[in-house]
């Protein structure tokens, strides 16, 4: 299987990042981002590009993709103003779905959107993700996964709040509505892709239940 790699540098794509080279049943992983990685391996390309709302100049990444793993994303308390957020959240990541579509149409979609998400949510950032969510199911037959606390290696993207109340956040462990291990989110996205999973919306449980899935089915 070849992935498409976006957010490889942040949190939840690091661990997203590391599930992938791990994985018996990935051959190569190509990771979009705007600087190199702190990681080499035989299965990892690291294709340095800065316009995220134009990837023409490396198009050729997008061809003879089986999944596009879409972790690239900013927390709203790092950028608050709407016209900001959406741009990150919601036109970057529609770029690349399209420039997806266009090069590797059977290709699989996966974008990491976020417990709480709803078009008609009054938060703001719920709202762009809820709108980014339709759109993408509409045009690539994504599945959008809403984790809830997702547990990472400390990564210098994350919020400095997020990061100091990561030991209080844990012990929500045992409750599958609440946490997921980064890697569980990597394994649940390759999973999908195998089973051949599509337009879908899934939740934080169902995310640990098919992670659950890649051991069992081994």
């Amino acid at each position: 299987m070849n992935i498409l790699l976006f957010g490889a540098t942040g949190a939840a794509g690091g661990c997203v990042l590391t599930t992938c080279l791990a994985s018996p049943v990935v051959d190569k992983v190509s990771a979009i981002t705007r600087r190199s990685l702190p990681v080499s391996h035989a299965k990892l390309r690291t294709v340095l590009h800065q316009d995220f709302l134009d990837y023409t100049k490396v198009a050729d990444s997008f061809e003879g993709v089986d999944a596009c793993l879409f972790c690239l994303g900013v927390s709203v308390t790092q950028v608050s103003q709407e016209d900001a957020y959406r741009r990150i959240t919601h036109d970057f990541t529609i770029a690349a779905a399209r420039t997806l579509k266009a090069r590797s149409p059977n290709a699989a979609f996966h974008y990491i959107s976020g417990y709480g998400t709803h078009i008609r949510s009054r938060q703001m950032w719920a709202r762009v993700k809820g709108q980014t969510e339709l759109e993408l199911i509409d045009l690539v037959g994504a599945i959008c996964w809403r984790p809830a606390f997702i547990d990472t290696p400390p990564s210098e993207s994350e919020p400095r709040l997020f990061a100091a109340l990561k030991p209080v956040f844990r012990l929500l462990k045992p409750f599958p509505n609440w946490y997921v291990a980064g890697e569980d989110l990597g394994r649940a996205m390759l999973q999908t892709t195998v089973e051949g999973l599509r337009g879908r919306l899934i939740e934080n449980a169902e995310i640990r239940a098919i992670a659950a899935r890649v051991d069992r089915d081994r």
